[in-house]
């Protein structure tokens, strides 16, 4: 059984990320667990909060996510899925933080921007902050509206700089097993000849990958690396972005700069964010 976390503001966006969740494990056992957290909500609404506020707030929660866990059957109807859910008036990271090590959670799966998302901006705040603090778990990341499609072709960026330990890779792994998805590994040129580390990593990756259909590109060097990986994802007909967020990792830059057209780069298919 596969226990996923689907944290929801009840936005539109954040019904999407769960309906390409259950679609992703149509064919797996899985205990979906719908989360939401009252906290931002109470500070935003007022300046005094009592106990019975916090009270309404979670009785509110827990009706919302009770119709939810209500549509989500009736749009799913599949016997291998479970549903549960949980109010929590703690913060978000907080709150998921819990339910990861409560409930034995593998993944994470969320939009990219809340009830209040702005169009212009790459990722929600929260989604942001979630990527960059939630360490003992994958976050799978859903564009806005994005219409499921099989992960047939999943595309993994690295400049073989770094080692990737089983670990980190069990992720990757795992999602491509879901559908025999082939990986293509993404180099971006930025040196004429690959050190003797790059080699070495190139190789135990390929080692690691040997049970996986799996495959090597070389893109030439761009102005920015967040162009190359889009036009790769669209002329390879790619269905999922895998990347492992590690310090000065390109998904680390990229999450700072939070304005699509500063940085080139909004997600344009599901992206799964691995922690280093």
């Amino acid at each position: 059984m596969t226990n996923i976390l689907l944290p929801t503001d009840f936005s539109d966006n954040a019904w999407s990320a769960a309906v390409y969740a259950l679609k992703l494990y149509a064919n797996e056992a899985c205990t979906f667990y719908f989360l939401n957290s009252t906290k931002f909500k109470a500070s935003a609404t007022r300046s005094y909060i009592t106990t019975k506020y916090i009270e309404t707030l979670r009785d509110e929660a827990l009706q919302e996510l009770s119709d939810l866990k209500k549509m989500a059957r009736v749009a799913n109807a599949n016997a291998n899925h479970k549903f549960e859910i949980i109010a929590s008036d703690k913060n978000l990271e907080t709150a998921i933080n819990s339910t990861l090590l409560l409930h034995d959670i593998e993944l994470v799966v969320m939009g990219t921007k809340g009830a209040t998302g702005a169009k212009e901006l790459f990722f929600g705040s929260n989604t942001i902050h979630i990527i960059n603090n939630i360490k003992d778990c994958p976050v799978l990341v859903v564009p806005d509206e994005y219409d499921f499609a099989i992960p047939k072709e999943i595309a993994f960026p690295t400049g073989f700089n770094r080692y990737y330990s089983h670990i980190e890779l069990d992720p990757l792994r795992t999602v491509s097993a879901l559908y025999d998805s082939k990986i293509k590994i993404i180099h971006i040129n930025t040196e004429d000849h690959l050190t003797a580390v790059q080699k070495y990593n190139k190789e135990m990756l390929h080692d690691y990958l040997k049970q996986y259909e799996h495959s090597f590109h070389w893109l030439p060097k761009y102005t920015k690396k967040a162009s190359a990986i889009n036009e790769f994802i669209i002329d390879l007909n790619i269905n999922l972005l895998v990347m492992v967020n590690y310090k000065h990792s390109f998904i680390e830059k990229i999450l700072k700069e939070p304005v699509v057209k500063n940085i080139g780069f909004q997600p344009i298919v599901p992206f799964l964010v691995i922690p280093a």
